[in-house]
């Protein structure tokens, strides 16, 4: 099993000395969260929690996805990246082609593009992107990069996505993975129909078996089951080894350590964050077999 530790509202200023202690002690890989904007009022529509409002604030940091993972591919060496999730149907997908391309050569094949489908509609409204039809457009995106990461004049015809024969250029050196995030029904029919993995939104360990059981079926039925395909599971209680010993015949494939504001709290010091990795690596990562 692999695991790798959230970054999400960690300080920007704190990110590269993180990964690079991730990577020290044992880390496959660290995981961001993206959200463009916050907007100075927001509806009730965060699908995960009993009162439909996020845990972050107005405060919480979301760094530049294409800056940060290139910034920190350049200070490791074997760590990997991935965001949960980038919010792609807002973006345009040969803008985020062309970034994914470049972050794979030059982090040599460390990085994976973790994409789902957002929940906030404000930041849709702001950026002048229908909110409804996001689903669509993120079926649509993720078919058109599969095409965009081709070296040779590609063309896509969709509904929202639409372009003549071009070609990007430098293309991928390797098959950049894509791991879908969601909890609900249509985001685990769209992990088995276009990825090669599952962002889950947190779960208890009871939940997970039945989860992985799932997942199977609809590869199976998308025809996709014999393809690799990684399962990263954020969990909702204490992150303890024997938990994920049990897991592991379920075809959970990546456990995750609890995100630093989960453990610390908000504004934990570097050094606090540095022993929060550190103790799970000796309790965890170097005891799992």
């Amino acid at each position: 099993m692999k695991f790798w530790q959230p970054i999400t509202w960690a300080e920007t200023d704190q990110l590269i000395e993180i990964a690079r202690f991730a990577e020290e002690v044992g880390f496959h890989g660290v995981m961001s969260g993206d959200h463009a904007l916050y907007p100075g009022t927001m509806e009730a529509g965060y699908p995960y929690s009993d009162s439909g409002y996020p845990p972050q604030t107005e405060e919480s940091e979301y760094p530049d996805q294409w800056a940060l993972f290139g910034a920190l591919a350049a200070a490791t060496s074997r760590l990997h990246f991935t965001c949960g999730v980038y919010v792609l149907p807002l973006r345009n997908p040969i803008e985020v082609a062309k970034a994914c391309a470049t972050l794979d050569i030059l982090s040599k094949g460390r990085f994976a593009l973790g994409a789902g489908a957002g929940w906030m509609r404000e930041e849709f409204d702001i950026y002048g992107v229908e909110f409804k039809t996001r689903g669509k457009r993120l079926d649509e995106c993720l078919e058109a990069l599969q095409i965009l990461w081709k070296p040779e004049l590609v063309e896509y015809h969709g509904q929202y996505i639409d372009f003549p024969p071009i070609r990007l250029a430098p293309a991928p050196e390797n098959d950049i993975p894509i791991y879908i995030g969601g909890a609900n029904k249509l985001a685990l029919k769209r992990a088995a129909r276009y990825g090669s993995g599952w962002i889950g939104t947190g779960n208890h360990p009871d939940e997970v078996p039945g989860l992985m059981r799932e997942i199977k079926e609809l590869r199976k039925q998308a025809g996709r089951e014999q393809l690799p395909f990684e399962t990263l599971v954020g969990l909702t209680v204490k992150p303890e080894l024997s938990v994920f010993q049990s897991l592991q015949d379920s075809g959970m494939t990546s456990g995750l350590n609890m995100p630093f504001d989960y453990a610390l709290g908000k504004g934990s010091s570097l050094d606090d964050k540095k022993r929060l990795m550190e103790r799970f690596a000796k309790d965890v990562i170097h005891r799992f077999t």
